[in-house]
């Protein structure tokens, strides 16, 4: 049950003063049973005008705000403390969410279909069935394949035959590109991820977030630390939303902090605004995250 301290700054640098429009903020983590914000402090330079808290369709935490005066950069800081508990998925609590959870072939309750309709329709074009084909893969031919079983072995597959390669800004690449070309983002991963679950009839959401470390500092040992990461929710009968991600190889929402969880990855944009001024002022971008895990420091006894 860590203490877990998350920094993230964004900066916005212009070549001469510009006024902003109102801008979008989706900084805070979600609150659960499996994490709590201890709290929770969000600064803007220059100050806004008004600034307001609203939840979205999803029930994201989404802060908005509005600006007065003109100004050269654009700055948006947020600290966070938070009480993390993660559920890592033990073999004997996956071997009882794969029975409840039943095998493929596969289908939903009659009364859960309308709910979770949007989250299995698939978002991107697959004409040669091409992804439902890899999908397919880790399904047995022999038997019944648990569902948690095939995810498992997906998200691990794509772990460890997919190479990352950072790219901060800019959509999420079509998921056919990363299964011909075997490299993406995080956010890449998480895309090809959900459209293969979506083709095995599963609901599946993109989440938004932060990685961090929990046997080290900084999310050292995952990939995707110092800026947001991304990985996916399917939805298994009995046991609920279920975390994997397939960067990392995680199962379960262990050294994972979610902020945003969407249907389509362009609803989970952490920062979104505009600004008034010619084309050539804005100069770039600053993106800058921390993820800090409180250590408890055991004494040491000494013996004379």
């Amino acid at each position: 049950m860590p203490i877990v301290n998350v920094r993230h700054l964004t900066r916005y640098r212009y070549r001469r003063p510009v006024t902003f429009g109102e801008h979008r903020i989706m900084f805070r983590p979600q609150e659960s049973y499996d994490q709590r914000v201890i709290k929770s402090r969000l600064v803007i330079d220059p100050e806004p005008v008004e600034l307001r808290y609203v939840h979205d369709v999803f029930g994201n935490c989404v802060a908005v705000a509005r600006f007065g005066a003109p100004a050269t950069t654009l700055t948006f800081e947020s600290q966070v403390r938070l009480d993390h508990t993660p559920t890592a998925l033990a073999s004997d609590e996956a071997d009882l969410i794969d029975a409840s959870s039943g095998s493929f072939p596969f289908a939903y309750d009659a009364d859960d279909m309308p709910d979770l309709l949007r989250s299995i329709e698939r978002q991107h074009p697959d004409p040669e069935r091409t992804l439902q084909r890899w999908a397919r893969t880790f399904l047995r031919q022999d038997g019944p394949t648990g569902v948690l079983e095939a995810l498992t072995a997906m998200t691990r597959a794509i772990h460890a035959e997919f190479d990352y390669a950072q790219r901060l800004y800019g959509a999420a690449q079509p998921p056919l590109e990363t299964l011909n070309s075997k490299q993406g983002t995080c956010r890449d991963f998480a895309v090809l991820m959900m459209e293969a679950a979506r083709a095995l009839g599963l609901a599946a959401r993109f989440v938004s977030g932060y990685v961090y470390d929990s046997t080290g500092p900084f999310g050292a040992g995952r990939v995707g630390g110092g800026h947001t990461h991304a990985w996916v929710r399917v939805y298994l009968p009995s046991c609920g939303w279920v975390e994997f991600d397939p960067t990392n190889g995680i199962v379960g929402n262990t050294d994972l902090i979610r902020v945003a969880i969407v249907r389509d990855p362009r609803q989970a944009t952490p920062l979104s605004g505009a600004y008034s001024g010619a084309s050539d002022d804005f100069l770039g971008m600053d993106v800058d995250v921390g993820v800090d895990v409180e250590r408890s420091v055991v004494p040491v006894l000494k013996v004379a």
